[in-house]
């Protein structure tokens, strides 16, 4: 087996981690995050409820990955996007 070339992102309000990677084919997109040493950098992150992606598509943590293939690891959203749509949507009608 030979090796290929992945990159794992996660990106914080203030900073953001990016780690260039080489591993063998197979791998999965769990190891490649344990091997980044994301866990380590960013403690809080729980890779077993956390969602994961590759190039803005989610994904699961058993997908092998693919030569370079971008991976994500995604923040928990903060106000949920339907919520903060019909606020902004309310406050225009109430504008107008």
């Amino acid at each position: 087996m030979g090796e290929i070339s992945v990159q794992v992102c996660y990106a914080l309000p203030d900073r953001q981690f990016l780690k260039a990677l080489r591993v063998q084919e197979g791998m999965t997109l769990r190891r490649a995050i344990e091997l980044s040493d994301l866990l380590q950098v960013v403690p809080e992150i729980d890779i077993d409820t956390a969602r994961v992606g590759i190039y803005g598509k989610l994904k699961t943590l058993d997908t092998v990955l693919r030569d370079h293939d971008r991976v994500e690891v995604y923040r928990p959203l903060i106000a949920d996007p339907k919520d903060a749509r019909r606020r902004r949507a309310g406050k225009k009608a109430r504008e107008a």
